[in-house]
């Protein structure tokens, strides 16, 4: 048994409630007893400090979920106001008449807005996954096909279907890649 100079503070009992005179096991307290009305006093304020504790921790389980949520759409909230002028460029973008001879015009506008995503998405952290001429990597890659590729080594990434993501050290998404086979 642990004494009170080996225990760890959360595991002490509280200094403020002494703990109750026990009588020796066998010899029951004595109905009307002082014993047993110590007894019963100790009972009553361990459980009301139990009811006590036990309100407080569902208090405080309360107040960090509704941090964690607040907390949880106040990125969102950021990231999203960040977005917002991208899908403004890409809605202009659609209402604007183009005829063929004003494609390539329209192509430099596209590339343009992709450009401002990219740059709103780095500056939150999110970095694009390097594929192409990378050994294949099942962390960060997911292979989509293996085709033989002349002059490449086996297990060399050949193209990329979709780009991958990634926020600091977490996979948002892995690159969809070709992956070269001998």
């Amino acid at each position: 048994m642990h004494t009170n100079d080996t225990m760890t503070d959360d595991t002490r009992a509280p200094e403020h409630v002494p703990a109750p005179a026990l009588a020796p096991v066998g010899d029951p307290p004595a109905p009307g007893s002082e014993d047993l009305a110590a007894a019963i006093e100790a009972r009553d304020r361990y459980y009301d400090l139990l009811l006590r504790k036990s309100a407080e921790f569902d208090n405080y389980r309360k107040r960090i979920e509704r941090e964690r949520q607040s907390w949880t759409e106040g990125t969102i909230g950021d990231v999203v106001a960040d977005l917002l002028p991208v899908i403004d460029d890409l809605e202009r973008a659609l209402k604007t008449e183009t005829d063929p001879d004003q494609a390539e015009a329209f192509r430099r506008g596209v590339e343009l807005i992709l450009k401002r995503l990219l740059d709103t998405l780095k500056r939150r952290g999110v970095s694009p996954v390097e594929a192409v001429g990378q050994a294949f990597d099942p962390h960060r890659h997911q292979a989509v096909t293996y085709e033989p590729a002349e002059g490449k080594p086996d297990g060399e990434v050949t193209d990329e279907y979709a780009r991958g993501y990634v926020l600091g050290d977490r996979l948002l998404r892995p690159a969809m890649v070709k992956v070269a086979k001998a």
